[in-house]
């Protein structure tokens, strides 16, 4: 079909579904910079929020699964970078960025998100005295969340029972790296 001849007429849907094609097709993994605007988070737990530069804005939308492993909380004006993948709204001729994974732009922006996180949790009284305890001497039980399949856990494991022949060994195996690694960690801590 040659779309550019005179006598060439589509429909909205047509015309929508063509675009979806090329830009779904061409942009399956992207990396963005930006500035976030209208942040919104609604009880479904999905995030949804504009990423503008001084020369345009896209509309993103982080899904609640993606939502879950952040490690800090976006606001207005904070400069993040994001990876995801363009998809179209048919019914309002749209695109956006559905995003998979963010983190602050620049270690001035890391080290406000560590303090954002600090702040939070002292604010929730997880750093009180009250649920401090006082370390064992010698401790009779030791997890231990890592690969199973790595070099590392050889050399943890043999050291510990080296030094410490009666220490119980919990082991908890999880992917260090790698897509998922970051939640299947979290769970076993």
């Amino acid at each position: 079909m040659d779309l550019f001849s005179e006598k060439t007429i589509l429909s909205v849907s047509r015309l929508t579904a063509l675009l979806r094609g090329v830009l779904e097709e061409n942009f399956e993994q992207v990396w963005v910079q930006g500035e976030v605007s209208n942040l919104s988070q609604p009880s479904s737990g999905h995030l949804y929020f504009s990423l503008k530069d001084s020369g345009a804005q896209l509309r993103c939308v982080m899904f609640k699964g993606a939502a879950r492993n952040l490690k800090f909380r976006p606001a207005d004006g904070m400069a993040l970078i994001t990876r995801g993948r363009i998809s179209v709204y048919d019914q309002r001729g749209e695109y956006q960025l559905i995003c998979e994974y963010l983190e602050p732009a620049g270690v001035g922006a890391l080290q406000a998100a560590f303090a954002q996180l600090k702040g939070r949790l002292a604010g929730e009284g997880l750093f009180d005295d009250r649920h401090k305890r006082a370390l064992p001497c010698l401790p009779r039980r030791i997890g231990v969340i890592t690969s199973a399949t790595g070099a590392a856990i050889h050399d943890i494991l043999n050291v510990l029972k080296r030094r410490f022949a009666a220490l119980e060994i919990l082991l908890y195996p999880v992917r260090v790296q790698g897509e998922g690694a970051a939640l299947e960690i979290a769970r076993a801590v």
